[in-house]
């Protein structure tokens, strides 16, 4: 640990996503600049409400603890702190559990003995609906108002974490933390701020940092990234001699998954950056000066996920320029035949039916913008069904599947059928579907703390453990 507060700062961000790998090379590179410490962002809910609902991670056993085992073998031989947020992926107390398996097996196969720190960030669902009816649950635009409905009906149920939680694990002696749930840059400014540097700057380093050297050029989600902070500005550099920062990728990154370029919300405050700017420090490196927190009501962003139905999918391939060119009135045809040949056995609420057509607008639906300039001579279909069982999925998607091969359509030239399909057998059920349920903001934290209860536990030194109360 750090025993006074430095001139500067130096945080190693080894890759993007714990379990995304990153050269050795360069996570040596990286620790031969003598980090304060070592941290990574392990989740995202970008991959949808699919593996925080399932409660599953969404990367790889082995390649986390590849990526795990030189964080804490590098931390523990260099006395630092290594600090892990949203711990497999979502947060949630099993993504948690799951993480906290390999760190201990890593431990003991490794012989490491340290102080670990255990931050879940699950919500009680009756405390949030108690705050739900006292107004304290506000909607993120554009989604809807929470409901009570939705809060009963989520499977998991989390708050993201800011930087308190984890300043005092490390203030408790925590050599490494893991986290469920939190704000992507918090695990990279929690040891700056408890050393008093600026929030503005560490904030905004910590969203530099998150992605490692995707703000690189060329960037890449597995591979490192040093960030040194200093009073009054920041650098970062990638640590691949290949790759360098410039002003305008480390400003695009800036940008990233962001509606306004000039404010960044965040749990307790706003990140301004109106007054940033970016110079070329060197050829891999830039400088960022002028960031600036404003501080705000503390809020918490909530996440929530619940089981929507199960899906069922089919891929095929279509390349008759006749039915390329009637594929709109085509497929509506076969929702219609669908709905008319279930009409007395399924209810119509039971299942969707979906088409996504690859080649033409399968990315972004009807907001394609050149949707109608051209006509593909090849398109991709997607046939899925997403039903209140498996068993309905698969009944629909079957259906219509065997209805769409044979349809007839005018200019139609073989009988044999309409669809190409690159697998056999050709439907695949994919499972369990969920949904966002709870997207909002917990307004009224007085103490942002209190929702994330500490455990520390002394791993590799026996079986101590004790609760933190900041």
């Amino acid at each position: 640990m750090i025993t006074s507060p430095p001139d500067e700062l130096r945080i190693l961000s080894p890759t993007a996503i714990l379990g995304y790998g990153f050269p050795e090379s360069s996570f040596a590179a990286g620790l031969a600049r003598n980090p304060h410490v070592i941290a990574v962002d392990a989740g995202s809910s970008d991959p949808g409400p699919y593996y925080l609902g399932a409660g599953v991670p969404f990367t790889d056993r082995a390649a986390v603890k590849r990526d795990l085992r030189l964080m804490l073998i590098a931390g523990r031989g260099r006395s630092i702190p290594v600090i892990v947020g949203t711990a497999g992926g979502c947060g949630a107390q099993p993504h948690l559990d799951w993480t906290l398996s390999i760190v201990r097996e890593i431990a003991d196969e490794e012989g490491l003995s340290f102080r670990l720190a255990v931050i879940p960030a699950d919500i009680d669902p009756d405390a949030l609906l108690a705050a739900h009816r006292a107004g304290r649950l506000a909607p993120l635009p554009p989604g809807p108002e929470a409901s009570e409905d939705d809060i009963r009906a989520s499977t998991h149920l989390v708050a993201q974490m800011g930087v308190e939680p984890l300043i005092a694990a490390l203030r408790a002696g925590a050599d490494v933390i893991v986290a469920g749930r939190a704000y992507d840059p918090a695990v990279f400014a929690a040891v700056p701020l408890m050393h008093g540097f600026d929030p503005g700057l560490a904030v905004h380093l910590g969203k530099i940092l998150e992605c490692a050297a995707i703000a690189a050029v060329p960037g890449s989600g597995g591979d490192c990234m040093l960030g040194t902070l200093r009073p009054d500005h920041f650098l970062v550099e990638p640590l691949a001699p290949e790759r360098r920062c410039t002003v305008v990728s480390v400003a695009a990154h800036t940008l990233y998954e962001k509606s306004d370029p000039y404010r960044l919300p965040g749990p307790g405050g706003v990140l301004d950056l109106t007054a940033a700017a970016f110079t070329q420090e060197d050829d891999r490196t830039v400088r960022v000066t002028g960031s600036r927190m404003v501080r705000k009501p503390y809020t918490l962003k909530i996440e929530g996920a619940a089981l929507a139905g199960f899906r069922t999918v089919s891929i095929a391939g279509v390349r008759d320029p006749s039915f390329i060119a009637q594929v709109d009135s085509i497929l509506d045809a076969v929702r219609g035949r669908v709905a008319e040949n279930f009409a007395r056995t399924l209810d119509p609420g039971a299942y969707r039916l979906l088409f996504r057509l690859y080649g033409r607008d399968g990315v972004m639906g009807r907001s394609e913008p050149l949707r109608d300039t051209a006509t593909p001579h090849e398109l991709g279909l997607v046939i899925e069904a997403v039903a209140a069982s498996q068993e309905i999925a698969d009944t629909v998607v079957s259906f219509a599947r065997a209805s769409l091969l044979h349809w007839g359509y005018p200019g139609r030239v073989s009988t044999a059928g309409n669809l190409a399909f690159p697998y056999s057998p050709s439907d695949f059920q994919a499972g369990e579907v969920f949904r966002f349920s709870v997207y909002h903001l917990l307004t009224g934290i007085d103490d942002p703390c209190a929702p994330f209860p500490i455990r520390i536990e002394e791993v590799g030194r026996g079986a101590a453990v004790a609760e933190v109360k900041p």
